[in-house]
């Protein structure tokens, strides 16, 4: 199969996909793959397959695809086609939640870019990065990343890079706790959507709604976030979109805890787990066990909640994600505490406080937790964050964390 009929093929393969006919696109280009001579069609052919088999949330396929994309760039002897297929491998690792890996990637494609592809790649490069970081509790480095990433969506007018670094801030703030913020970005993210978005894919819609309904939630409106989650699920469904429909799965499951409406939420975690385990989203399942010990807490059933509470910790250790041990070890202390296990109790105070002082979840005004409660934040330029009436109130002219010299508040 020469130049020109890998050409048609890959289109005829793309047509088929945005029409939702997912299995018979990648029939379609995993034959141009057998069959193609043209080592650049190759290349793309590659890319598409990583994409689909990301959406689809097999990420061993797609991380499989983005090896062979390496080799292929190797071949065409390109350094802008290299650095596209290493970007891959680190979409991959951060799907499969390596979060290590995924930085590594990262970095080795920002030490390798040709003069073309720089600019666009770097705002996906940090992107990704942000995103490793944030699975590993790193939220000053996560935050610097997601500036970074703004930064070249804003300074090169892409408004789908801008849509997603939106829903990742939207996220970042909703695991600090800045409920206001949470909701702030994914409402951007889907005015970009309405603005911008009539030939996207609907992925950007079901994403930016999907990190609403979590803000929602959160904030305790409960009809909004059902509501949007509804949007999400639907879209989610429509694509064949696994690891969305776990995500929404995860988030009806939450409103109906928060609505103390327990029958309901435990099947919803329950399918929720199923193709969370299925696709190899480990965070997510931390998440999921982490509700699960909460329903049971509100039951009164103490045994089945540490024995839950145990499964996620083993997961969020293996991960490296700090956050989710502070919120185990804190579901943790409160049993032990109504039990009058001192030992145990004590225990998971310490490991508490070692969590806190890892994240650097703490103001460094008032030295007070971030994370505690809903608060309004402010990142400094270096990206560090403090208690938004700190700043008013006391700030001084320097960073206290790392001694910068302006207090001008930052880019997100």
């Amino acid at each position: 199969m020469g130049q020109d009929q890998t050409k048609q093929q890959i289109e005829k393969g793309l047509q088929l996909y945005q029409s939702n006919q997912t299995e018979k696109a990648l029939q379609v280009w995993t034959k141009v793959l057998e069959k193609s001579t043209d080592p650049l069609g190759r290349f793309r052919v590659l890319g598409c397959l990583v994409t689909a088999h990301s959406e689809m949330g097999r990420y061993k396929e797609m991380l499989k695809f983005a090896v062979v994309q390496i080799d292929t760039a190797r071949e065409l002897e390109d350094p802008d086609y290299l650095t596209e297929s290493y970007l891959n491998l680190a979409r991959s690792n951060e799907k499969l939640c390596e979060f290590q890996k995924t930085i590594s990637y990262c970095k080795t494609c920002l030490n390798m870019q040709g003069p073309r592809a720089s600019l666009p790649l770097n705002g996906q490069v940090s992107l990704s990065m942000g995103n490793a970081y944030l699975g590993l509790s790193l939220f000053q480095k996560a935050l610097e990343c997601f500036e970074k990433a703004l930064r070249y969506a804003h300074n090169n007018d892409d408004k789908m890079l801008e849509c997603r670094v939106c829903c990742s801030l939207g996220n970042f703030y909703s695991q600090v706790k800045d409920y206001e913020k949470a909701l702030f970005f994914p409402c951007k993210a889907a005015e970009l959507v309405n603005d911008y978005g009539a030939g996207w894919s609907l992925k950007y819609r079901a994403m930016s709604q999907y990190h609403m309904a979590v803000a929602y939630r959160k904030l305790g409106h409960l009809g909004d976030a059902m509501e949007c989650c509804e949007e999400s699920m639907k879209i989610a469904l429509q694509h064949g979109d696994r690891p969305l429909q776990a995500l929404c799965l995860l988030c009806f499951a939450d409103i109906h805890r928060s609505r103390r409406d327990l029958e309901t939420a435990f099947p919803r975690y329950d399918s929720s787990m199923s193709i969370m385990t299925e696709i190899g989203n480990r965070l997510g399942q931390v998440q999921v066990l982490l509700g699960m010990a909460k329903c049971w807490v509100t039951q009164k059933d103490p045994e089945k909640a540490l024995d839950a509470i145990e499964k996620a910790q083993d997961l969020a250790e293996g991960l490296g994600n700090k956050l989710s041990q502070l919120k185990l070890h804190c579901l943790s202390e409160g049993i032990y505490r109504s039990k009058g296990q001192q030992r145990e109790l004590r225990a998971h105070v310490v490991r508490f406080h070692e969590c806190v002082e890892e994240t650097e979840l703490y103001c460094g005004l008032c030295g007070e937790s971030i994370g505690e409660r809903n608060s309004r934040l402010q990142a400094l330029p270096c990206s560090h964050f403090f208690h938004l009436k700190c700043l008013q109130n006391k700030g001084p002219r320097g960073c206290p964390n790392c001694r910068r010299s302006s207090v001008k508040p930052g880019f997100v």
